[in-house]
């Protein structure tokens, strides 16, 4: 693959290499600042924030966290959803030279401990519906102070005046007093609204974030992630992504902020091409969604399958209560995209979907389509700019395989992290150095590579499944049955079996309305399966555990099956 045929395909005006400037990350925000100083950098239900407005109060944190002894390298946890507020505790740690880790909001006490005393948070921003989740997290930890916002702080006079009155006793965001210590981060703003940024030092070779990941495939590790890397990774993306309008453009936030995907290809790619940033705390609500992207033209969306899906079988949609027409291009990130949702929502907006891949420790995006080349079914892209992938042997982890053939992909890039927090051995094996000098990140995904240089993922190393001898990745089932018209949703996975050794089992989720038998997908999957491969288990739900990023998690159902659940 040294002769990289990806590069052929290319669309017009991406760069084979990029030249990346030496800042650091929080350069983009106050280049956006200096360029559209009066352009929204946020939205949100109404309430604008300019990118002047952003600047300063990035500023005015940083100088308060400093003051709180926040000193370079520290980390900072965020424990909030996708509201303004995010974006100002993000750049205001980076500015006082803090290192971000942002914390899924809906997580409870055990995980937020965790994360804590590993990064050794003793700052913490959160929401004041989470505050007493997070002081309960404090006394198990080294958390020392929390930071307080309130969701009704972002939003316009009116709105904030009907909230106060009629939802924020009822929706738990009420706080009447903050323990000892802690202090509202609106105060804090008020408080320095004349400090400057501090002269603090950051180079890009120091700590941006940390992104912990692995969490359901065992212990949670802190992806480590210098200024640098995430930098590469936002321009690497811009690059990719030609024709937009630079000031022009305005990006629907319905994927989690405290996870890479949303931080980088969301949030960061948005500023370096000065979008507004219109934030949606939670995407599981679908009107939300539609009436912020109707309302405010939203021109780039990155989301996830189950997101687009969702869309696609709204009955408002179906029904053209909304002008979804302003929408360019998606970036659909997270799980496999199917051909039907690709081709269904296309053909409602008018934009174009496309699939990419990425991981927490690059820090999101290596692949991805291009945005106006041929988009393969079932693959994931090309790498971007400055990315080279090889696959390698799943027998010895070194020979390089032949175009074709399955392999695990290894990747190398400027955005690749530095390696995991406090964990040497997990480093050590993600982390590898080959004959050819170069580190390499062996991502534990199998893969495969067309003669045009697009890669297919086949599915995580871990989860192969093994009847009787035969190798089957769920993803291929998950595909096949997908393809029945009648199936909504579907998790595929290995489980024991008396004669075989293991088996294959698929849960699924049926569309609203349809009605499907075990026999009726038994025959549908013998049409399109060779025969080991056609599951012998069926199970019919409402709904499938997921990640917080759409990801159907397999080794849940399977963990709920061994345990009769």
């Amino acid at each position: 693959m040294s002769n990289r045929p990806w590069l052929a395909h290319y669309d017009k005006g991406v760069p084979q290499t990029i030249e990346y400037p030496k800042v650091p990350l929080f350069h983009f925000l106050e280049e956006a600042a200096r360029k559209y100083p009066d352009r929204a950098c946020t939205i949100f239900k109404g309430a604008v924030i300019s990118y002047r407005e952003m600047n300063e109060q990035t500023d005015h944190m940083a100088a308060a966290l400093v003051e709180m002894g926040v000193k370079k390298g520290d980390r900072v946890g965020i424990f909030i959803p996708n509201i303004p507020q995010f974006v100002v505790a993000y750049f205001g740690i980076l500015k006082a030279g803090g290192t971000v880790v942002a914390i899924n909001p809906t997580y409870p006490v055990d995980e937020i401990i965790m994360p804590i005393n590993d990064a050794n948070i003793e700052i913490m921003f959160t929401m004041s519906r989470f505050y007493e989740k997070v002081k309960a997290a404090r006394e198990r930890s080294k958390l020392k102070r929390i930071i307080v916002t309130n969701i009704k702080e972002s939003l316009p006079p009116i709105t904030r005046l009907l909230f106060t009155l009629l939802k924020e006793k009822k929706e738990g965001d009420h706080v009447d007093t903050l323990a000892s210590g802690d202090v509202w981060m609106k105060d804090l703003l008020a408080k320095h609204a004349n400090s400057p940024k501090p002269k603090v030092d950051v180079s890009p070779d120091d700590t941006a974030i940390f992104q912990y990941s692995g969490g359901t495939t065992g212990v949670p590790k802190a992806a480590v992630a210098m200024h640098r890397n995430v930098v590469a990774n936002t321009l690497q993306i811009k690059n990719w992504m030609t024709g937009l309008e630079e000031g022009k453009e305005v990006v629907l936030m319905g994927i989690p902020l405290f996870h890479v995907y949303g931080m980088v290809a969301g949030m960061n790619f948005g500023m370096v091409v000065g979008a507004s940033l219109v934030m949606v705390p939670n995407a599981r609500d679908l009107k939300d969604v539609l009436v912020n992207i109707s309302k405010y033209k939203a021109s780039i969306f990155p989301g996830v399958p189950l997101l687009y899906n969702g869309l696609n079988n709204h009955p408002d949609v179906k029904a053209g209560k909304y002008d979804l027409s302003s929408i360019k291009a998606c970036i659909s990130g997270s799980a496999p995209l199917m051909r039907e949702t690709k081709e269904q929502f296309e053909k409602l907006t008018g934009g174009k979907l496309f699939e990419a891949y990425g991981l927490s420790e690059a820090p999101t995006g290596t692949h991805c389509n291009p945005l106006n080349g041929v988009n393969k079914v079932g693959s994931i892209g090309m790498p971007l700019p400055d990315v080279d992938v090889k696959i390698i042997s799943l027998d010895d982890g070194e020979t390089e395989m032949a175009q074709g053939e399955i392999g695990e992909i290894v990747l190398n890039g400027p955005q690749v992290m530095k390696g995991y927090h406090n964990m040497p051995t997990e480093t050590a094996n993600s982390l590898r150095q080959m004959s050819d000098g170069k580190i390499w990140l062996f991502t534990g995904d199998i893969a495969r590579m067309d003669e045009d240089g697009y890669f297919y993922i086949v599915d995580r190393k871990k989860e192969l499944i093994k009847p009787g001898g035969f190798q089957v990745w769920p993803r291929e089932v998950e595909e096949a049955i997908m393809d029945h018209p009648k199936v909504l949703e579907v998790g595929v996975g290995g489980i024991p079996d008396p004669q075989r050794g293991e088996t294959v089992k698929a849960w699924v989720v049926v569309k609203p309305g349809e009605t499907l038998t075990e026999a009726e997908l038994k025959a549908f999957c013998k049409e399109h399966l060779a025969p080991y491969k056609v599951p012998t288990h069926y199970e019919f739900r409402t709904e499938l555990p997921k990640t917080t990023v759409g990801k159907i998690l397999r080794r849940e159902l399977v963990r709920q099956h061994k345990e009769g659940n």
